[in-house]
């Protein structure tokens, strides 16, 4: 329950990156800008928190064992994700980009099993976290349903295709990057070691944008400050402290995911308020109530019988009478 709740709290404060990147563009922001900015804020805030709680040189040393795990799968679950966002940001409106973004609560799952190491058997996802997951999506495809059939092509295009891919990214790059240093790491410290090792792909787009003659606005560094706090720091803790905590579990990890979907209703809602759009009404009304009804049924699922454990060959030690006994994986929880 604990995990859900921390995930619940990372979808509110993901959320202000929709609507925020939203404001930006608005107002006149560069997408690439709106991305890299959002990276430049978070690492001294990061720095300073890491440093602060004594536990930096773990970070700084894990990073010089294995620069290319690092800075592949950082790549692909942050530099991979955000920038596509904050384009689609840039074509279409925040609901719609959260909207879409809840094909998350799908990839991870369907990612999965190619996730697994040599060896390892995990358990398999239980039918009735698929169907919690489906009300979600079901909630989502009716919350947006009105509002879709008056997009354009080129809406689908700038604002459906890249966030597909982000969507595919972060869970890839997360589970990637949970499982290769398990417990070396806390939450706080692997979202430092991630936001540090992405750091040449946001420079690169930084560059990009500048040598194209696009600079930040002076509103847009103080927007992409509050992306860093809200989202780049508060959310991406909270989320990866709750998907460490179940990191053993397939069902529970789903759980966690589709808590994602809060993201739809507290941007729907945020962009109402700030952006003065007009409130769901009617079937969207239907959708929030299946998105809320998904997530509570993935919270009250969470708290059933645990799985059996994944077990792979180094996992099995000999009991006295010479069986196997499995071990769980390191469990990395945010203390």
């Amino acid at each position: 329950m604990r995990a859900i709740s921390l995930g619940v709290g990372a979808s509110f404060f993901f959320a202000s990156t929709f609507i925020l990147n939203r404001l930006m563009q608005l107002n006149g922001g560069d997408w690439g800008w709106s991305g890299s900015l959002r990276i430049f804020w978070t690492v001294p805030i990061l720095l300073a928190l890491v440093a602060w709680q004594g536990k930096l040189v773990p970070v700084l040393r894990e990073l010089a064992r294995h620069p290319m795990q690092w800075l592949g799968w950082s790549t692909v679950g942050f530099g991979l994700c955000f920038a596509p966002l904050c384009y689609a940001a840039a074509s279409g409106p925040s609901w719609l980009v959260a909207g879409t973004w809840q094909l998350t609560i799908l990839a991870g799952m369907i990612l999965a099993p190619f996730l697994r190491e040599p060896g390892e058997h995990p358990a398999p996802i239980p039918l009735r976290t698929w169907f919690f997951s489906g009300l979600i999506l079901l909630g989502v495809v009716l919350l947006q349903g009105n509002e879709a059939r008056h997009l354009t092509a080129q809406d689908l295009a700038g604002g459906v295709l890249p966030v597909v891919i982000a969507a595919f990214a972060f869970p890839l790059g997360n589970r990637r990057m949970m499982r290769f240093c398990q417990s070396r790491l806390d939450a706080v410290q692997r979202t430092l070691a991630m936001t540090l090792a992405s750091l040449p792909f946001w420079i690169a787009l930084a560059l990009w944008r500048a040598s194209s003659g696009r600079l930040p606005t002076s509103d847009q560094l103080f927007q992409s400050a509050l992306v860093a706090i809200c989202s780049g720091v508060i959310a991406t803790i909270f989320f990866f402290a709750a998907t460490n905590a179940v990191q053993d579990s397939p069902a529970k990890l789903a759980a966690v995911e589709a808590t994602q979907a809060g993201e739809v209703v507290f941007a729907t809602l945020g962009e109402g308020l700030i952006l003065s759009k007009p409130l769901p009404a009617g079937g969207a009304l239907g959708g929030l109530a299946l998105i809320v009804v998904g997530m509570l049924l993935h919270a009250l699922g969470t708290r059933r019988p645990q799985e059996a454990p994944m077990v792979t060959p180094s996992c099995a030690t000999k009991k006295e009478g010479g069986e196997p006994e499995a071990h769980r994986l390191p469990d990395a929880r945010l203390t």
